[in-house]
C-alpha cells in the first residue's frame, strides 16, 4: 500500500521562502569597525536572488563549485542562500589553512569562481597563480591592492541586476555545500552536503532536545560559517526566524562581551577556546552583562568541568555541550541532562559529550569490529549513521572511515543506556600506558581547573618501560604562578595514582588548529625535536 502524502523535495529555496515570508523583518547584524550594519531577512532574499543572477552571468552553472573566502557577514549569508538555490555548490574556504592546504581544496573542488572579503586578499593572493580553475574573483568590499589581479566588485555585480531569479527545481539529493576538513592528518577532505541533508539538519537543530534555536532567539555566530556550514546555524535561523549577529573578525573575548552587551543575543555558539577567553576576559570587565543569554553552546572539542561551572557560578549562565564534527553536519549529540535530573547533579551530564540526537544513530565497536554494550563502560570507538551524516569523501576513497554504512568517528569513548556519549580521546591522541588507556581529555580538564592555569593539552611522549605516558604541555594565566609538583599535587586526589603526568611543561601559548582545537600533532613534534623544557617528577 503507498502512501498519499505529497513529496515535494527538500532544498534550501524552500527555507529561503519561508524565512522571508514568516519572518521578512527579522534582522542579520553585522559587526564592523564603523558600528552595525543590519539588514533583514527579507532584503538578504532579495540581494541573494540578485548574486545568483550575477553568478549565472558569470557562467556559473548547475553543479559549478564557488568559493566563499569570508569572516561571518551578511554577504557570505547571501552566499549561503543564493550559490545553492540556483543549483551551484558553496564551497566554504576556511580563512586559517597554510597556504598549500588552500591551494589544494581549491584546486581539488575545482571552484570556479571565489567571493573573498577584502580584508582576506592579502591570504588568497599568495596561492592566486596557483589555482587554475578560478576564473572569477568578487570582492566583497573595496579592493585598493590590485594583488589578486583583475577581480570584480561584489556591490557593483548585485547592483546591476534585478531581484526575482527564479530559482530552478532541483533534486534534493543534489550537491548544496562542500566543506574540507581541518586537515590535521593529511590533505583535508572534502564534504558535500545535499540540499535534503541540510534540511532536515535544520529541522533537527530546532528541537527542544538539541539545540531548541526559535523565533524568539537572537544568535551571535562566532564559530565560523567555513567550518561545518557555523555548524548549520545559518540555515536553521532562517528556518526558525531567529535573528542573527555576526561577528566577523572580533572574535577575541573583549568584543564579545561588548557585542552581547550591545546586541543582547539569546544564544551564541562557539568552540571552548573563545569561551575560555570570553571567560577570563569578563573577570576584568566590570560591564560584562550575560543576562540576555539563556545558553551558550560549545562543541568542537570536550569542554572542562570548571568551565561549565564558571560559567554557572559567576555568571548564571548555562554552558551547553555538543559534539559532532565535519562528517556529521555537525549535529550529533547535545548534553542536555534528563528530565527530572536533580539540579546538584546537572552538571555529570553536561560535561558528557552529549546525548544522541534523534535522527542519527550511535554505537560504540572494539578493535575486532564488535558491537559493544551501551553500559557506559565498555570502551571502544564512536560509529553513527543517519541522514545528515556522510557517506564518503569528496572524490576520495577512504574505506577505513565508512563501512556497511557507517562512519568511522575516530573518536574513543562509552556510550551508556540512556544514550549519552563519553568520549575520552581521539584515537589518535589517546595514551597508551602499559596496556591501558589514559585520557588525555581528562587529564587536561582537572588541569585546567587549577586557578593558576589558562589552557593546557597533553599528550603522549615514548617511554621505555610503560611505551608510553603523559606530558602535560601548561600555559598560566597572566601574573599566575604554579610550579609542576603543585599542579602534579592538585591532580592527585582526581584521577588513578597511574594517570598522573609525571612530564610537565610550561608554554608561552598551545597551538591551534585552523578551528581552533589543541595542535597535538605540532606540540608532539615539538617535543621530538626538543623545543620543550621538560620538568620530570620522581
Amino acid at each position: 500500500m503507498k502512501s498519499t502524502m505529497q513529496d515535494g523535495p527538500l532544498l534550501i529555496k524552500g527555507i529561503i521562502s519561508h524565512g522571508e515570508w514568516l519572518y521578512a523583518n527579522k534582522k542579520v547584524f553585522t559587526v564592523t569597525p564603523d558600528g552595525v550594519q543590519e539588514a533583514t531577512f527579507y532584503e538578504i532574499s532579495r540581494r541573494a536572488e540578485r548574486l545568483a543572477a550575477a553568478l549565472a552571468g558569470l557562467g556559473v552553472k548547475s553543479g559549478d563549485r564557488v568559493g566563499s573566502f569570508m569572516w561571518n557577514n551578511q554577504a557570505h549569508m547571501e552566499a549561503y542562500l543564493a550559490v545553492p538555490s540556483m543549483g551551484a555548490v558553496l564551497h566554504t574556504l576556511n580563512i586559517r589553512l597554510f597556504p598549500e592546504q588552500l591551494a589544494y581544496v581549491i584546486n581539488h573542488g575545482e571552484d570556479s569562481v571565489i567571493i573573498v572579503d577584502n580584508t582576506l586578499i592579502p591570504l588568497l593572493a599568495k596561492i592566486r597563480d596557483q589555482i587554475p580553475t578560478v576564473r572569477h574573483i568578487i570582492v566583497n568590499g573595496p579592493d585598493t591592492t590590485g594583488a589578486l589581479g583583475e577581480t570584480l566588485d561584489y556591490e557593483t555585480l548585485l547592483g546591476a541586476e534585478r531581484p526575482g531569479f527564479e530559482w530552478p527545481e532541483l533534486d534534493e539529493r543534489e550537491a548544496a555545500i562542500m566543506c574540507y576538513t581541518s586537515g590535521t592528518t593529511g590533505n583535508p577532505k572534502g564534504v558535500v552536503y545535499s540540499h535534503r541533508s541540510l534540511w532536515l539538519h535544520s529541522i533537527a537543530q530546532m528541537s527542544a532536545n538539541s539545540i531548541g534555536i526559535c523565533e524568539s532567539d537572537r544568535g551571535l555566530l562566532i564559530v565560523p560559517m567555513f567550518h561545518v556550514n557555523a555548524w548549520g546555524t545559518p540555515y536553521t535561523s532562517f528556518f526558525s526566524g531567529a535573528e542573527l549577529i555576526m561577528p566577523q573578525m572580533f572574535l577575541q573575548g573583549g568584543p564579545i562581551i561588548k557585542m552581547i552587551r550591545e546586541l543582547r543575543p539569546t544564544i551564541s555558539l562557539g568552540v571552548p577556546t573563545i569561551w575560555n577567553d570570553v571567560l577570563h576576559a569578563a573577570e576584568s570587565d566590570p560591564e560584562a552583562d550575560f543576562s540576555s543569554l539563556r545558553y551558550i553552546v560549545a562543541g568542537g572539542a570536550a569542554v572542562p568541568r570548571h568551565m561549565i561551572e564558571a560559567f554557572r557560578d559567576r555568571h548564571g549562565l548555562r554552558l551547553v555541550q555538543g559534539w559532532g564534527m565535519t562528517e556529521t553536519s555537525p549535529l550529533g549529540a547535545v548534553a542536555i541532562p534528563p528530565a527530572g535530573t536533580p539540579r546538584e547533579q546537572e552538571i555529570d551530564y553536561e560535561v558528557k559529550a552529549g546525548r544522541v540526537v534523534a535522527g542519527v544513530e550511535v554505537r560504540v565497536v572494539d578493535d575486532t569490529g564488535e558491537v559493544m554494550p551501551r553500559d557506559g563502560k565498555a570502551i571502544g570507538e564512536f560509529e553513527i549513521r543517519g541522514p545528515w551524516i556522510a557517506g564518503a569523501y569528496y572524490g576520495v576513497d577512504a574505506p577505513e572511515r565508512f563501512h556497511d554504512g557507517w562512519l568511522k568517528t575516530g573518536d574513543i569513548g562509552t556510550l551508556d543506556a540512556e544514550g549519552f556519549m563519553v568520549i575520552s580521546d581521539r584515537s589518535k591522541d589517546v595514551i597508551k600506558s602499559g596496556g591501558e588507556w589514559i585520557s588525555s581529555v581528562e587529564l587536561e580538564s582537572r588541569v585546567m581547573a587549577h586557578p593558576a592555569v589558562f589552557e593546557a593539552a597533553v599528550i603522549a611522549v615514548p617511554d621505555e618501560r610503560w611505551d608510553e605516558r603523559p606530558l602535560c604541555c601548561v600555559v598560566l594565566r597572566p601574573d599566575a604562578t604554579a610550579s609542576a609538583e603543585e599542579l602534579h599535587d592538585f591532580l592527585a586526589p582526581q584521577v588513578p595514582k597511574w594517570w598522573l603526568p609525571e612530564h610537565w611543561t610550561f608554554l608561552e601559548s598551545i597551538p591551534k588548529t585552523s578551528v581552533g582545537k589543541f595542535d597535538k600533532k605540532v606540540l608532539r613534534a615539538q617535543f621530538a625535536l626538543g623545543e620543550f623544557s621538560v620538568t620530570t617528577l620522581s
